[in-house]
């Protein structure tokens, strides 16, 4: 594992907008000392989240056609906000925070064990999307291919805060 100073991207999914999450959510990235470099609120279009979960993500060979077109559907119900963070180890540390992808399975403290509460089963079963709250790259090289995806070079921003006085 590389440990580095990393960029990572968040999406805050139109579920954490919708229950006014994304406050209290950023708070908890910001409190262990990772840095804002990016941001905006945007409605994507199908194409958009094709690329990003399935062109970057693989979404269709890993979960199939049908979780993948649900998946959009959920995407699309309204706006997101995307973030790039960066701080040391950002990728796995934003990983941990999340939590896994389903909610049920999320150990409390996490964002997801905190946050949302649905099995795969259920959601299978009712044919919904999983409202898991955040999108967290999954790996530095997602994270590498997301970012280009989500931002320009020119919406990247480059500063220092307290705590890089002590990491850097």
């Amino acid at each position: 594992m590389s440990q580095d100073i990393q960029k990572t991207l968040i999406v805050f999914k139109p579920d954490t907008l919708q229950r006014g999450l994304v406050g209290e959510i950023l708070t908890r990235f910001e409190r262990v000392g990772l840095k804002i470099v990016a941001t905006k609120m945007l409605a994507p279009d199908r194409q958009h989240y094709y690329k990003h979960y399935e062109e970057i993500g693989k979404m269709v060979t890993r979960r199939g056609e049908h979780t993948f077109n649900i998946t959009l559907d959920l995407m699309t119900q309204g706006p997101v906000i995307a973030m790039v963070l960066e701080g040391v180890e950002a990728v796995a540390l934003v990983r941990k925070m999340v939590g896994p992808t389903e909610p049920k399975s999320a150990a409390p403290g996490t964002i997801r064990g905190d946050f949302s509460h649905m099995s795969f089963g259920y959601a299978d079963e009712n044919d919904k999307g999983i409202p898991n709250l955040i999108h967290a790259s999954g790996d530095e090289a997602e994270a590498a291919e997301e970012i280009k995806h989500w931002f320009s070079d020119t919406e990247l921003y480059d500063y220092k805060v307290l705590n890089e006085k002590f990491t850097r």
